[in-house]
């Protein structure tokens, strides 16, 4: 018996919504880090977002920030429904609004450095005494506050001038406008060629457990799991590990909340005060 035609249209229409997340789903935002340009991270992360939600049926909507601080006020304020960030964000926004990691990258630790240009006759951290250093934010982890604690320790005093970017940093070494800069390995490796080639590291820090994806406690316990899941089966499908390629991750792992205890054992408080600086309006 033939279907007539008003019927089977019916059921074309039931099945494409069937197969796509439906327009009127919730879309998640999903806060990342912004150690580069807006361009740089939307040209890495994007397709790792589509091929994401291609897995879970999620909508999943890419975000950054204008600048670090900026990022940090978000957080805070829990505008993010996912968010990457970097080791003591995560301490700090874990606390409150309550943040959860569940995912991190694989096989992997955090390294902070500082960079000169090729050519500067700075050969040891002691002769940056007096100088002016160029970071990302003074919240950045490894790129600011772990360089800034070792040189403070020595008894090194320099004027931190906050960049806003990683990639800020590394261009105004580059071109000679600050004497030195601090960064993290993986970012450094990032930079185009003819940025990094001008550049040579100085000063290495101690290891650290990576950046942290982490939900906001508003989300189902099933939407986390069904992008955890998502997230760790990357390296083991050829497309997910050629979308991996370009943020240089070797794969995404399970991430749990005491990762993070060797941060929290170190017992920085550069960020105490960002809840109270939104809640006061400034």
């Amino acid at each position: 018996m033939k279907l007539k035609l008003p019927i089977l249209l019916l059921l074309l229409v039931a099945q494409l919504l069937l197969s796509k997340p439906s327009s009127a789903a919730q879309t998640l935002r999903v806060g990342i880090v912004p150690q580069q340009s807006a361009a740089a991270l939307a040209k890495v992360w994007v397709p790792v977002l589509s091929y994401l939600q291609e897995r879970t049926g999620l909508i999943l909507q890419f975000e950054t920030a204008k600048d670090i601080p900026t990022f940090e006020q978000r957080l805070a304020a829990g505008e993010y429904d996912i968010a990457y960030m970097n080791p003591y964000h995560y301490i700090v926004f874990h606390a409150a609004p309550g943040y959860s990691a569940f995912a991190r990258e694989k096989d992997t630790k955090l390294q902070g450095l500082i960079v000169v240009h090729k050519n500067s006759p700075i050969k040891s951290v002691a002769e940056l005494e007096g100088k002016t250093m160029a970071f990302p934010a003074p919240g950045s982890f490894a790129a600011t506050i772990l360089p800034l604690t070792h040189l403070k320790s020595l008894g090194i005093r320099v004027t931190p001038n906050f960049a806003s970017s990683h990639d800020s940093v590394y261009l105004g070494v580059a071109r000679g406008f600050f004497p030195a800069g601090g960064g993290i390995a993986r970012t450094f490796d990032n930079i185009p060629p003819e940025i990094r080639n001008e550049l040579r590291i100085l000063w290495k820090t101690p290891q650290y457990t990576p950046h942290a994806l982490a939900a906001h406690p508003r989300l189902p316990a099933p939407t986390v799991r069904a992008l955890q899941s998502a997230l760790m089966g990357m390296d083991a499908d050829p497309r997910g590990k050629e979308l991996l390629v370009p943020l240089n991750f070797k794969g995404f792992e399970q991430g749990r909340d005491a990762d993070w205890n060797d941060i929290r054992k170190l017992g920085i408080r550069a960020l105490e005060n960002v809840g109270q600086d939104i809640a006061g309006g400034r």
